[in-house]
């Protein structure tokens, strides 16, 4: 096994690729995941369990457990890493692990300063997956100073697809359609960005006045077909050897891209963009399709 065991207070070392492991099937596809992308990337992989140190309150002496709870909590989770050392025992690059205190989320937030991507599964045990997508809802992604890859459970076979990129026109969007480019050149596929347009139906209920028709709808597809345009031609200029292409579909945002997760190796979002909360963490789509994905979803931070 090349890798070595890093003490929590080197956070000033490169991370490269981020995975936080709680054994559960989904940190395990998350860990295969990270495994491969750190090789891809020609960075170290750096895998990171969590544990909480309980409060030692007993009500009566009878109550004082036989073993430091303290004790028990660290050695069970270095048998997390020593059973995430044993996966990744092919993995010819360089892997650090680390036993961190504290919160998982909070952990992987703190570290992501130091990390290129941190990737995690939707789901697990508690600890990484039930901060990610429970009531706190999107914790990492939201908070994360790095992008966040979030891989899912029904994850599809998806060879030779290009990577897909949401984008809306804001700086936000922006960021995210060149990071996707960095990715999709990295790995030698293509790229498509995609707009897309909500539907204008619902707002008629509210005003009855609007006139919304298939001339208003065709004529703002053309406009946003034409800043799409612009966009390509910006992202080939940066990557000229990268196929991309772009298209602006109409309907329900998350919905459409929630689809396109499907037959995606990658679906990449920004943390938020044109929607009316601007001081949200975490946008409304990128939310969605997060909870609803069937592909790993990357959200970029702004």
């Amino acid at each position: 096994m090349n890798a070595e065991k890093v003490s929590s207070e080197q956070s000033s070392l490169e991370l490269g690729v981020l995975v936080g492991y709680d054994g559960s099937q989904l940190a395990t596809r998350a860990l295969e995941y990270a495994a491969a992308e750190a090789t891809q990337r020609g960075t170290p992989l750096t895998v990171v369990s969590a544990y909480t140190e309980p409060a030692m309150i007993y009500p009566n002496i009878a109550s004082i457990p036989d073993e430091d709870e303290r004790v028990v909590a660290r050695v069970a989770t270095e048998k997390l890493l020593a059973e995430a050392a044993s996966l990744l025992r092919h993995h010819t690059g360089t892997i650090s692990y680390r036993a961190e205190q504290g919160d998982a989320a909070g952990v992987l937030v703190h570290l992501s300063e130091h990390a290129r991507v941190a990737v995690v599964g939707s789901r697990g045990r508690g600890g990484f997956i039930g901060r990610l997508l429970g009531s706190v809802s999107t914790a990492l992604p939201a908070h994360s100073l790095c992008p966040t890859v979030v891989v899912p459970s029904n994850q599809s076979e998806t060879v030779g697809a290009p990577i897909v990129v949401a984008v809306d026109g804001s700086d936000t969007g922006r960021l995210a359609m060149f990071t996707a480019a960095k990715v999709a050149s990295s790995r030698g596929t293509a790229l498509d960005i995609v707009c897309v347009l909500p539907r204008g139906e619902e707002w008629l209920y509210w005003y009855p006045e609007l006139e919304l028709s298939s001339e208003v709808t065709d004529r703002r597809r053309k406009e946003l077909d034409a800043g799409l345009e612009a966009e390509v031609t910006a992202v080939a200029q940066q990557f000229p050897d990268l196929k991309v292409s772009a298209a602006v579909p109409i309907g329900d945002p998350t919905e459409v891209i929630t689809e396109m997760t499907k037959t995606a190796p990658l679906t990449v979002l920004g943390t938020r963009g044109r929607g009316p909360v601007r001081s949200t963490l975490l946008g409304s789509v990128s939310r969605g399709v997060l909870h609803h994905a069937e592909g790993p979803v990357m959200v970029v931070p702004s």
